[in-house]
């Protein structure tokens, strides 16, 4: 067996139409056919893949100590995305990758959920007024 590319994420939420919307507006993940669950739920997709699962819960889920830091998405367009972005007023964080040739667009759903946007290290040349951080480490974690 080998293992091929990452198929979905499955993300439970109380907000389920807010995380919808977001999704769609700020993301362009647009939602798709979904199978007859007996639960409430949307799948959104990218690539015409159904790459973000959301399944819909009557009240907030119980985290204590989420293991899943963030999920990733591959993305061209870096400079339209950061004007959807500040249209939108959606807060994201720059940062560069040493030696992957990647700049991350660091992005929260609705739910505080960690998503970033990997664009080609070449698409942030000539961005004027923009911050780009060096990658130091993911939250919260020792170095």
């Amino acid at each position: 067996m080998q293992i091929g590319l990452l198929d979905h994420v499955n993300v439970r939420t109380s907000r389920l139409q807010s995380m919808v919307e977001w999704y769609g507006r700020v993301l362009g993940m647009p939602t798709g056919p979904r199978p007859d669950f007996p639960f409430p739920g949307a799948w959104l997709y990218s690539a015409g893949r159904p790459t973000v699962h959301l399944i819909g819960l009557a009240k907030e889920p119980q985290v204590t100590d989420m293991k899943l830091e963030h999920f990733a998405f591959q993305a061209t367009g870096l400079k339209s995305f950061l004007e959807k972005l500040k249209r939108e007023k959606v807060a994201y964080e720059l940062v560069h990758v040493p030696g992957a040739h990647v700049v991350q667009a660091n992005v929260y759903d609705p739910d505080g959920n960690h998503i970033h946007i990997d664009f080609n290290e070449t698409e942030a040349e000539g961005l004027s007024g923009e911050k780009i951080d060096v990658f130091r480490g993911l939250p919260g974690q020792k170095m």
